[in-house]
């Protein structure tokens, strides 16, 4: 992350005490560290309770039922005493896993969270007890049961994505007042204040409220991190090579939550791995502290101390890429609670299949943002959004024809790619359009930078819509219309979108516009005195 020194010379103006451009390029070098470092511990923290927690809560509610054999009982009637609030249990006297939970990438599980039996290590659909002592499955053999959802352990993963839903516009608003590294210590201060609650709570409340103030948390370090990596790289290729690596830390903590939290679960207990995180936590809160400049930056609480919303939602070119985000994403949200049952429906899958099927899509989203930020500079980051969204939607089309659960590994690999294209060319091109639209005097520069707090909230909320309401929504069209045409659906979307996306590009850039003036100012000039001026633009050029 090693900066030309002429890069250097255009930097923020809360810069300007710094005379070396050195110690510029190694300032924001370590504030970019800092909030990498940051995401990473939020996501690892999001997936780490994943594998621990069906199995935990199944541990405080059979406090409750120890006084029951349960290896007396068949398995119908132990359905029926255990599948209101159990998702993970020991329920014969061999105490062999009967049923396990889905574990999904993301904070809603949707319809995933569903009772399955394991036989000689496959995965079988458990019948529903009817209330007669017989099972009833649906056509073709199907179980109804795989319509329910486990309510307890839904609420609890979908808290954290529902809380940093309302925080998203909240954070993005106090940006304005408070600057953007003061909002990112107290993200990180709540993620900390998470763990330990995490790590001590021994009741189904404690760990509702540690998934809501993670939301909290996660709220200020995703609105206000990319918002200052915004103002810290206002060169446009800089800029989207260092967002895109920033990005690829959700991925690597998604990938690291799952064994971390499993295999420490397993060996030591559910305390351990939450101890872990706090101490990474508070390590990274302490490099902020030491580090980051936390006095109320000057820029941002210029004139009225509030962003320029007006300029930013009149901008549709803004309104467009919030929307292809929020296409792109809600292919995954809606894939992931309602992929592992249409697996167990069809193509019966081993139990450890069930828990990796979603692999792939990390390892794609990581080098996709990861090794496509410049790439989608040079190119233009439109135009491999295009390409990127019509890689999402033919992945989504080709999910539901695999026969075998290796044949989703290319798909699915393909999928996360495409979002992770699509997140690293135009989650900083709405800097960028922020810039443009609000002019490019100093003194408007100066409310552009407040307003990366305005733009970046209005993404995350729609990166958190599409995990709230796409499942949900997911679980009921797939009642409807089966889950092949779901997926084709939302291909479909995506496919369409990429080209509406290059149109209004072609209409609605803000470029454009921006080149027009000049020009006419340009052709104003004539031939006498003002000529100079002509001259010196195109030097400067």
């Amino acid at each position: 992350m090693e900066t030309k020194p002429e890069e250097d010379q255009a930097e923020p103006h809360h810069y300007h005490h710094q005379s070396h451009p050195q110690s510029i390029a190694q300032s924001r070098t370590i504030i970019a560290t800092i909030v990498y470092l940051a995401l990473l511990v939020d996501n690892i923290l999001l997936t780490v309770i994943v594998p621990i927690l069906p199995d935990y809560l199944a541990t405080i509610n059979n406090k409750s039922l120890a006084a029951f054999t349960v290896a007396d009982t068949d398995i119908n009637q132990q359905q029926q005493l255990f599948a209101s609030n159990l998702a993970y249990r020991n329920l014969d006297s061999h105490h062999a896993p009967v049923a396990a939970a889905i574990m999904t990438k993301h904070p809603i599980p949707g319809k995933s969270l569903v009772n399955f039996t394991v036989v000689e290590d496959r995965v079988i659909i458990a019948p529903v007890d009817r209330g007669d002592g017989h099972g009833v499955l649906g056509e073709n053999g199907e179980n109804d049961t795989l319509a329910s959802e486990n309510g307890s352990i839904g609420i609890l993963l979908a808290m954290k994505a529902l809380v940093q839903l309302i925080f998203n516009p909240i954070v993005g608003g106090m940006s304005s007042k408070f600057g953007y590294r003061l909002p990112i210590v107290f993200g990180t201060f709540c993620l900390l204040l998470s763990a330990l609650v995490f790590a001590i709570g021994e009741t189904y409340v404690s760990l509702l409220i540690a998934r809501s103030i993670q939301g909290v948390g996660s709220a200020c370090i995703g609105v206000c991190g990319m918002s200052l990596v915004a103002q810290l790289y206002p060169e446009e290729e800089k800029r989207s090579k260092v967002m895109g690596i920033i990005l690829g830390s959700i991925a690597l903590g998604v990938l690291l939550g799952y064994p971390f939290g499993s295999i420490l679960y397993d060996l030591v207990g559910k305390s351990s791995p939450f101890i872990i995180l706090s101490t990474l936590i508070f390590l990274n809160l302490g490099m902020q502290l030491l580090t980051m400049d936390l006095s109320v930056q000057p820029e941002v609480t210029i004139g009225t101390g509030y962003p320029k919303w007006r300029p930013i939602f009149g901008n549709k070119m803004i309104l467009a890429i919030v929307i292809a985000i929020l296409v792109s994403t809600s292919s995954m949200a809606i894939l992931e609670p309602c992929l592992p049952i249409w697996l167990m429906e069809h193509l019966k899958p081993y139990k450890w299949q069930l828990g990796t099927v979603f692999i792939p899509d990390s390892v794609g989203y990581f080098i996709g943002t990861n090794f496509f930020g410049t790439v989608a500079y040079n190119f233009g980051q439109i135009r491999v959004s295009c390409l990127s969204l019509l890689l999402v939607g033919i992945a989504s089309i080709l999910i539901p024809s695999a026969t075998t659960v290796p044949q989703l590994l290319l798909p699915h690999f393909c999928l996360g790619l495409g979002i992770g294209i699509i997140d690293a060319a135009l989650v900083p091109l709405l800097a960028s359009f922020v810039d443009l639209s609000l002019g490019d005097d100093q003194v408007v520069a100066k409310d552009s930078m407040s307003s990366y707090g305005t733009v970046y909230a209005i993404q995350q909320t729609s990166v958190s819509l599409a995990y709230c309401l796409a499942p949900l929504l997911g679980g009921e069209l797939v009642q409807a219309m089966g889950f092949t045409w779901l997926m084709r659906l939302m291909g479909l979307c995506n496919v369409i979108y990429g080209p509406i996306l290059v149109l209004l590009y072609s209409k609605y850039n803000p470029k454009f516009a921006a080149e027009k003036d000049n020009q006419m100012l340009l052709d104003t000039s004539g031939s006498g005195p003002g000529s100079h001026y002509k001259k010196l633009y195109n030097a400067v050029e």
